[in-house]
C-alpha cells in the first residue's frame, strides 16, 4: 500500500521544484517532507526525485506515481461527489481556469444562474493565459478550462469547440474601415498596434501569423489585460486583435469595430472548454460544464459574423 502522505508530499515537491518551497506551503519543516520521501524511494525500491540547479524534479517513477497520485485524489473527489447527488445534496466545488477575454460572458449570465441554482456548490475562477490554463488542467489545479485558440494537446479532452475569428479591431472612424478586403498584417504597420503577453492564445497566432509573413510587428504596448487593449482602441490611441464576441458591447455601442483578417489561422480560431483525459468530472464539475455551454455566447454558437456568413 502507498503511503498517501508520502505522494502528496511528492506531488508538492514536484509541483513546486523544490523541498523547500513544498515545505514553505505545507507549513511542515522540511525534513519531514525528505523522510518521508526517503521511506518511499525505500519502500520501492527507486528513486522518485532527483535533484536538478537549484531545485528538485520528478524521475520516471516519480512522474507515474505523481500520476496515481491525481488519478487516485480524482477518483475520491468523483465518488464523493456521487454520493452527495444520491442523496439529492447538490454541494462541492468547482475550479475553473480563465483567460480575461472569456470574463464579462462568463459572469453575466451563466455563473449567476449556476450559483443562483445550486447554493452549496462554491465555484473557484483562476485567471489564466492559455498555456498556464493548460498547465493548471494537467496538474489538477482546475477541474474545468476556458481556453481560446489553444495548441492541441492530447492530455486535453475538449468537451464543446466553437469557432471565433481572431479579428482587428479599430475604433470608430478608422481609416482601415474603408478597405473593402480582407486585411493582412502589412495593412497595420502605420498605425499603432496593442499586443497581449505572449502566454495568451491571442498572441500567439498573430505570432505564428507574423513568423509565416516573414514580418516583424512593432507592438507600441504591451499587456496582459483586455481592458486595456479595450481603452487603447477605444480611447482612439490604435489598434489591437480581439475575437468579435469580447468586445460585442463595445460593438454594439459603436465604440469599436472589428475587421476580418485575411488569415485562415485567424478565422478558424477556436475556443474550447477543455478538462484532462481520462478523468472523471464531479458531479458539480459536470453540473457548471453544462450551465457554461448553454449559458455562455462563446459555446452557444460560433461567432455572431460567421453565423452571418452562412446565413
Amino acid at each position: 500500500m502507498l503511503n498517501p502522505r508520502a505522494l502528496a508530499y511528492l506531488n508538492e515537491v514536484i509541483r513546486r521544484g523544490s523541498l523547500r518551497r513544498a515545505a514553505a506551503q505545507l507549513n511542515i519543516d522540511p525534513s519531514a517532507i525528505s523522510r518521508q520521501l526517503k521511506q518511499l524511494e525505500e519502500d520501492l525500491g527507486v528513486r522518485v526525485c532527483e535533484r536538478y540547479g537549484g531545485g528538485m524534479r520528478a524521475t520516471e517513477a516519480g512522474k507515474l506515481l505523481v500520476q496515481h497520485f491525481h488519478a487516485q485524489r480524482s477518483a475520491e473527489e468523483s465518488l464523493l461527489s456521487q454520493l452527495a447527488a444520491l442523496q439529492g445534496v447538490a454541494r462541492g466545488e468547482v475550479r475553473i481556469a480563465v483567460g480575461e477575454g472569456f470574463v464579462a460572458d462568463l459572469i453575466a449570465e451563466p455563473m449567476n444562474a449556476f450559483m443562483n441554482a445550486f447554493p452549496g456548490i462554491e465555484v473557484e475562477i483562476r485567471m489564466a493565459g492559455v498555456n498556464e490554463a493548460m498547465s493548471l488542467v494537467k496538474d489538477s489545479e482546475v477541474d474545468l478550462a476556458l481556453l481560446y485558440a489553444p495548441p492541441v494537446d492530447p492530455a486535453l479532452h475538449c468537451h464543446v469547440e466553437t469557432r471565433q475569428p481572431l479579428d482587428l479591431i479599430v475604433p470608430p472612424d478608422h481609416p482601415l474601415l474603408v478597405l473593402r478586403h480582407p486585411l493582412q498584417l502589412r495593412d497595420l504597420v502605420d498605425w499603432p498596434l496593442a499586443l497581449m503577453d505572449n502566454p495568451f492564445g491571442m498572441r500567439q497566432m498573430v505570432n505564428m501569423v507574423a513568423h509565416q509573413e516573414r514580418l516583424h510587428l512593432q507592438a507600441r504596448l504591451h499587456t496582459n489585460s483586455v481592458a486595456v487593449l479595450k481603452n487603447f482602441v477605444r480611447s482612439g490611441i490604435g489598434v489591437t486583435f480581439m475575437p468579435e464576441l469580447t468586445v460585442m458591447e463595445e460593438i454594439q455601442r459603436g465604440e469599436i469595430h472589428h475587421l476580418p483578417m485575411t488569415y485562415p489561422i485567424m478565422s478558424e480560431a477556436r475556443a474550447q472548454i477543455v478538462s484532462l483525459a481520462g478523468r472523471e468530472l464531479t458531479v458539480a464539475a459536470c453540473t457548471c460544464l453544462i450551465h457554461l455551454s448553454d449559458g455562455m455566447r462563446f459555446f452557444r454558437a460560433d461567432a455572431p459574423r460567421v453565423l452571418a456568413a452562412r446565413a
